[in-house]
């Protein structure tokens, strides 16, 4: 798999892209290190990344696969690989799935979603196709009747189911509700979004034989980003070494991070793309270097997800950090931050999700927006103040959870304000 050399892809990303040559104008002619580099503006480089008129990408649009990326907000954003480099991007995810712990034979559920132009679902069955491990492969997706799913997943005897974690914890829900489990799952692969420890429970009653592990991280435009490390926490993952380089940038100084234990925004260089360069590319995710000299980190969440409540700014990993540590039963199984406006004011829900929702829910009710208040005493403030509504929280099942009809992915933070 070839791996080009930093000073020759900086040099053709500027000869050939109208993007980098603006980006790169005030560098010297030669350049042969990252720390030289600016980080990319991602506003900027989307706006150049358009479909027509395209001043990213360093070759005419004439033999490529075209995914859409971007997550569950904002514009459509569009990335593109030319045959060779997707072909070489699954292969080398492929090998990574054997350190996740696919084996020979494993028969492996497909319920990634397809269609769209969305990636995952084509990029997880290409990956396993290329895996050096052989393995039986059902490409179900993640659209299809979990009746069927399940059917499926029981007539194979599947060993290995790979998905999203709102598609499996999804499944997991319908088979409790109807009193069945699958013994036979040996792993859950999940991918596309984070896994908390709340949603295991879940898991563990559908599943009750099989662990779950990450498949590895990637998104579609950042292209490859880390592989699997078995352990007892999948946020941690090996930088794909040689064929990315994954640099985290102090939050103060926006400098690389040297030490273990920093937390900072992770930024990726692709070594192999040429169509459509990654140079120093803000993946959208926080991490740390949990062993920097071997290439181990562990990803903290996503950089910037969070959503503002009138004066009151929250994010979503705290808002799930404060409901985890007052749910000491482990009854809350997804969280979503609703915002909704009336009154002329904007308030905050906390949809929660459990196995039954009901009245009997109402003393943690209390206890989840007590904690999130104590730790938020802004909001507290602001509601006496008249300027947001009263918190208030909404059990659902995980089922009735808001997620991407593109990706399945669970939307963390849903929006109902009139933004007309």
């Amino acid at each position: 798999m070839p791996v080009q050399p930093l000073a020759e892809l900086i040099r053709f990303a500027r000869h050939n892209s109208p993007f980098y040559r603006e980006l790169y104008a005030h560098l010297p002619s030669q350049v042969a290190r990252l720390t030289e580099l600016p980080v990319v503006p991602q506003a900027d480089f989307w706006r150049a990344n358009s479909p027509r008129d395209n001043r990213l990408l360093t070759a005419p649009l004439h033999e490529a696969v075209v995914f859409r990326s971007g997550g569950t907000t904002g514009s459509p954003k569009f990335s593109y690989y030319t045959r060779r480099e997707w072909r070489e991007f699954t292969t080398a995810f492929g090998a990574g799935l054997a350190h996740a712990g696919l084996r020979p034979g494993h028969r492996v559920a497909d319920l990634f979603y397809a269609g769209d132009l969305y990636a995952s679902f084509s990029f997880v069955l290409d990956s396993l196709h290329r895996s050096p491990v052989a393995n039986v492969r059902l490409p179900i997706g993640g659209a299809a009747p979990w009746e069927s799913t399940a059917a499926t997943l029981e007539e194979f005897q599947v060993q290995v189911v790979a998905g999203t974690p709102t598609t499996l914890c999804s499944l997991a829900e319908r088979l409790t509700s109807a009193g069945r489990s699958l013994p036979d799952v040996e792993l859950l692969f999940f991918g596309g979004e984070c896994l908390f420890g709340d949603q295991l429970p879940l898991l563990e009653g559908a599943f009750p034989k099989a662990q779950v592990r990450s498949l590895g991280y990637a998104s579609v435009d950042a292209g490859l980003l880390g592989e699997a490390v078995p352990g007892g926490d999948p946020r941690v993952h090996r930088v794909f070494t040689p064929y990315t380089v994954v640099e985290i940038l102090d939050d103060e100084t926006d400098q690389p991070v040297t030490g273990d234990g920093v937390p900072g925004r992770l930024v990726v260089t692709d070594l192999r793309r040429r169509l459509m360069p990654v140079l120093r590319y803000p993946a959208g995710d926080r991490a740390e270097w949990v062993d920097r000299d071997a290439g181990v980190f562990r990803i903290l969440g996503r950089a910037e997800e969070g959503v503002r409540v009138g004066p009151v700014s929250l994010y979503t990993q705290d808002v799930h950090d404060i409901v985890m540590a007052a749910d000491t039963a482990g009854e809350v199984t997804g969280l979503q931050l609703v915002v909704r406006r009336s009154n002329g004011r904007d308030g905050l829900v906390l949809r929660l999700a459990t196995a039954e929702p009901g009245d009997g829910n109402a003393a943690l009710a209390d206890a989840v927006a007590a904690a999130v208040l104590a730790q938020r005493p802004l909001y507290r403030s602001a509601t006496a103040a008249g300027h947001v509504n009263p918190l208030t929280v909404q059990w659902v099942r995980h089922q009735d959870l808001a997620v991407n009809s593109r990706s399945g992915k669970l939307i963390r933070v849903v929006d109902e304000r009139p933004h007309s």
